[in-house]
Formats: C-alpha cells, structure tokens, sequence
C-alpha cells in the first residue's frame, strides 16, 4: 500500500494549503508542525468543515480524545505519540475511501485560543473507474458471446488444404484429422464439390451402397477412424476428373455437424473421365 508524506514548509502563526491526489485503498500523511511544548494544555484537532460532526482527530496531552470524531473515520487515523510534546502534528490517514476528499484542517487550541495551522486539499481517486469496470464487463460479454457463436458455428470456419498430385499415381490421400473425441455412433461423410456422396463410414463400417458410382471401389479409411481422430480419405488411381473439393463432414446420431474440414484436390496432366 502506498503512504505519501507531503512536506510542507510551515512558520509559527502562520496558515498554509497544500494539495495531494492518491486513490483508493492508498494512506496518506497529512503535515502540520507547531510548536507546542510551550503551551499550556494545548488540543490539535484534526477537521473537516463539510462534515457533522466535523472532528476527524483530536490529541491532547493526556492521549486521543475521539468521542467527537466522525465515524467515517473510526479506526483510519493516528498520530505520534509524542505529537504535542515534539510538535509534529502529522495525522495518518489510511484506507482511503473517495469520500475522503475534501480540505483538512490541522488546528492547535489552548484554553485561551485556537489558531489554524494548515490546510490540506486532499483528492482521492478510483483505482479503477466505474467506467472501465462498466466497459471491462461488457467486453467479457461480447467475448463470451462470440465465443458461444464460433464454437456453435465452427464448422463454418474450416481450414482448408490443397492436395497437388500427378496424373498416373496409384493413389491420393485427403487428410482430415480432429483431435476432438468424437463419440462412436458418430457418421463420417466425404463429398465431392456436387455433393455426390465419396465415401460413408458409419455404425463402425464402410458404407459402399451409398456412394457415388464414380467412387466405388476407389476409396478408403484407416482402421477405428473415430478412434484414432485419422479421418483421412485413400483415392485411388486419382485422374483429372478427380479435380474437385472434398469435405469430411463428422455428424452425431442427431444429425448435427459437428465438424468439417476441406480438402481441394488437383491432379495434374491427366484425362477427365467418369468411372463407369
């Protein structure tokens, strides 16, 4: 925690203004020096006009008399010890609250008079404003918000890869991996850029009835696909009609999507034809 001691020039008889700014939670010294050694039965009290009961501290010689204080202030201030006899009159003031500013006023009496000795404009400040508070927990709105909408719409935002392969290769790989646990019931399906199916795996076995016939015969999963999180997709003897984007689409039992990935496949130098 911060302490500011704020130094001061002060002459006897004389009243003087000093300024400080802190924030909240911080202490601070509040100077005032008098020689008060030579008085007789003499009081410093410590005040604030502004407020009723006025009194923030109050020393005499016997110790602190703080019946009149304002409970504002009960258990935040303290004095020397010694404050009348060394006539250091500095008052700690400790946890401050933003209702602590104000102008304080360090006054000396005896019987016979009082005299004003110094007075300190004292500023407290948020820490952290209202504002930014108010800002800080709308921006973790908006993030938890837009986080819910990306994970809810994922599968929109997928990477994209690029296969280059030449013509008269025995075989092509599409990859598609997930890290993702995907549940066992779960349906894998790759199509082609028209939507013709390429390849169904599901209920943990290839699904040949349901692809295209330009397929058949020509693709290939790895063993435990779902198991693994290997998705990938084995084409085989890939030609120039193969020029397409494929995308592995992974459904629950449902039917929600609940992954995608695409994979554009360019063979090159090959002759375009269907398989019959």
């Amino acid at each position: 925690m911060k302490v500011l001691v704020l130094c001061v020039i002060l002459l006897q008889g004389s009243q003087h203004v000093s300024a400080v700014e802190l924030y909240e939670g911080d202490s601070v010294l509040l100077p005032c020096d008098f020689y008060t050694f030579d008085l007789d039965n003499p009081t410093v009290v410590w005040s604030r006009e502004d407020l009723r009961p006025s009194t923030v501290h109050q020393r005499q010689l016997e110790g602190d008399e703080l019946t009149e204080q304002n409970q504002a202030y009960r258990g935040r201030t303290s004095m020397i010890a010694d404050a009348l006899d060394s006539g250091d009159l500095t008052l700690n003031l400790t946890n401050l609250q933003l209702s602590d500013s104000g102008s304080y006023t360090c006054t000396v009496r005896v019987p016979t008079d009082e005299l004003k000795i110094t007075d300190v404009q004292l500023q407290v400040k948020e820490r952290f404003p209202t504002w930014a508070i108010v800002l800080l927990v709308l921006l973790v709105l908006v993030l938890a918000v837009s986080g819910g909408l990306l994970f809810h719409f994922r599968h929109y935002f997928m990477s994209v890869y690029k296969v280059e392969v030449e013509s008269g290769v025995k075989s092509v790989q599409l990859p598609c991996k997930t890290t993702a646990h995907l549940p066992v019931d779960a349906k894998v399906e790759w199509t082609d850029g028209d939507n013709r199916k390429v390849h169904v795996y599901e209920n943990g076995s290839d699904r040949p009835a349901d692809q295209h016939q330009d397929y058949r015969n020509r693709t290939k999963m790895k063993k435990n696909p779902l198991r693994t999180g290997d998705l990938s997709l084995t084409l085989r003897h890939p030609t120039g009609g193969d020029n397409n984007t494929y995308t592995c689409t992974v459904y629950n039992k449902e039917g929600d999507i609940l992954m995608k990935n695409q994979v554009i496949l360019d063979v090159r130098g090959g002759e375009i034809y269907s398989y019959e």
